[in-house]
C-alpha cells in the first residue's frame, strides 16, 4: 500500500506542482533564486539549459545578492566544497537546503558546468540523498523535516550529502573515511589538505604548487593506498569513478578562467576553505569564491568529465573492490565489458565509459532496493531517474533502459 501511495505521488501527481502548499513553505532566509541583475550564463530557474557562454566575473562586485556570507546558524554544509561555496554565496539557498532546479542553475551560472553534467549530478544527489517528491536536498546532514513532503519522511530518512557511500565515498581528497572517523565523513580535514598540497608540490613546484592532473592523479592513488591500509571497511566500487570526476574540478572548474587559468595554491585554498598556518599546516574557514574570479568560457560537459576521469585514472590506476580487513583488498570480478583484473579494462574508451556511468547511476535504483525506513523502493523512483537521465545519455549512444 505504501509503495502504491509513493508511486501516485511521484508519477501520478508529479512533484511540487501537485502540492500548492509546498510553494508557500519557507525555504531559506536568503532564497537563491531571487531576481538578479547579473544573469551570468543566463540559465533559467526551471532546470533548463543556459547559454553556455562563460568568462564572467563571478560574483560581480556589485552583485550584493551573491556576496560571500558565512553560513547562518543552523545551516547545512557537507563534504562537497563546490556545493558549500554555492551556498555561501547564495547561488543555492544559504541554509543548505536546496532543490533540483536550483542545483542545475547554480552549477551553470557559477562554474559554467554543462547542462548535461549539471543534470546528471543533481539527479544523483536528489535521488540518492534527498526527496523525490519535493526534489529537495540537504547539502550536509539529515534534514528530513525540511526536505521531505511530510516531516516524518514517507521514504525514510533523507540523509543529505553526508550519507556514506551514496554521493560521499571513501578515499576522498580532503575528508575522512566514514569508518575511520566515527562516521564523520564530511568535516574538512586540514591534514589531508596538507598531504594533497605536499603531493602536488612534489610534481610541480614547492614554492608555487599546481593542483593539476599530474599531481591530483598521484594524490588520488595515495589516498586509495591510505584507505586500504587504515580502513577495514574500505569500499571502492565502480561508483568511485565519480571521485575522479570531482577531482578534475580542481583544475577544470576552480581556476579563474577554467582550464585557461592556473590551479594555484591560493585559488584551491579559497574553494576548500583552507587557511595557511604559521606552522606550515592549515586551519579551516567557510569556503568562498576567490576575489576577481572568472568562470570558464566554455561549458564543462558530461563527455568532458568522462574524458577527465579516464585520463586521471589511467595515469595512476588502482583496483576497484573492497577491504576484507585492513590491508586485505579484494578486487571486483571481471564483468566481460568494463573491468578486468580489478581495473578498468585496457583500451576502454570515453564513449564506453560514459555509458558505464549511466549504468552505475541506475544501480542504486533497481526496484528491489529498500530504503532506510524499510519501504520497498517502487518502480516510480527508477522512472523518475530515467526521465532525467535518458534525454542526456541517449544522444551519446548509450543503450537506454526505457521501462521497468
Amino acid at each position: 500500500m505504501r509503495s502504491l501511495v509513493l508511486s501516485v505521488l511521484v508519477l501520478g501527481f508529479g512533484t511540487v506542482s501537485a502540492f500548492p502548499s509546498l510553494s508557500s513553505r519557507p525555504r531559506s532566509s536568503a532564497y537563491a533564486n531571487a531576481p538578479s541583475s547579473y544573469p551570468y550564463t543566463s540559465s533559467p530557474s526551471d532546470g533548463l539549459p543556459g547559454t553556455g557562454a562563460g568568462g564572467y566575473l563571478v560574483p560581480d562586485p556589485n552583485d550584493a545578492l551573491h556576496a560571500f556570507h558565512p553560513p547562518p546558524d543552523g545551516a547545512q554544509r557537507g563534504p562537497c566544497p563546490g556545493m558549500n561555496v554555492l551556498s555561501n554565496h547564495g547561488f543555492i539557498a544559504r541554509d543548505g537546503i536546496t532543490d533540483f532546479d536550483e542545483i542545475v542553475k547554480a552549477q551553470q551560472d557559477v562554474f559554467n558546468v554543462g547542462w548535461d553534467l549539471a543534470v546528471f549530478l543533481a539527479t544523483l544527489a536528489v535521488a540518492l540523498d534527498g526527496d523525490l517528491v519535493t526534489q529537495k536536498l540537504s547539502i550536509g546532514g539529515d534534514a528530513t523535516n525540511r526536505t521531505a513532503l511530510l516531516t516524518s519522511g514517507i521514504l525514510g530518512s533523507e540523509g543529505g550529502l553526508n550519507t556514506h557511500n551514496t554521493f560521499e565515498a571513501d578515499a576522498s581528497l580532503a575528508r575522512n573515511d566514514y569508518y575511520t572517523s566515527n562516521g564523520d565523513d564530511h568535516t574538512f580535514n586540514t591534514t589531508l589538505f596538507s598531504m594533497m598540497t605536499s603531493t602536488v608540490s612534489s610534481t610541480s613546484s614547492l614554492s608555487s604548487p599546481l593542483y593539476d592532473l599530474t599531481g591530483i592523479s598521484l594524490y588520488r592513488a595515495q589516498r586509495w593506498n591510505q584507505s586500504v591500509a587504515e580502513n577495514p571497511n574500505f569500499y571502492f566500487g565502480p561508483k568511485a569513478l565519480l571521485l575522479y570526476g570531482a577531482a578534475t574540478f580542481l583544475y577544470e572548474l576552480y581556476p579563474s578562467d577554467g582550464p585557461g587559468g592556473v590551479p594555484d595554491k591560493a585559488t584551491v585554498e579559497s574553494f576548500f576553505g583552507a587557511v595557511p598556518s604559521a606552522d606550515g599546516g592549515y586551519s579551516a574557514q567557510p569556503e568562498r569564491i576567490p576575489e576577481g574570479w572568472y568562470n570558464r568560457k566554455t561549458p564543462y560537459t558530461l563527455v568532458d568529465v568522462v574524458e577527465g576521469i579516464l585520463e586521471m585514472y589511467l595515469a595512476n590506476p588502482v583496483l576497484f573492490g573492497g577491504n576484507t580487513a585492513p590491508g586485505h583488498f579484494d578486487a571486483i570480478e571481471d564483468d566481460g565489458g568494463f573491468f578486468e583484473d580489478g581495473r578498468l579494462k585496457d583500451g576502454i574508451t570515453a564513449e564506453s565509459l560514459v555509458c558505464l556511468l549511466y549504468q552505475i547511476a541506475l544501480t542504486d535504483f533497481t526496484p528491489d532496493c529498500t530504503l532506510s525506513g524499510g519501504l520497498k523502493l517502487p518502480e516510480a523512483v527508477l522512472e523518475y531517474v530515467l526521465g532525467k537521465l535518458n534525454p542526456i545519455f541517449g544522444p551519446l549512444g548509450c543503450t537506454l533502459v526505457t521501462g521497468v
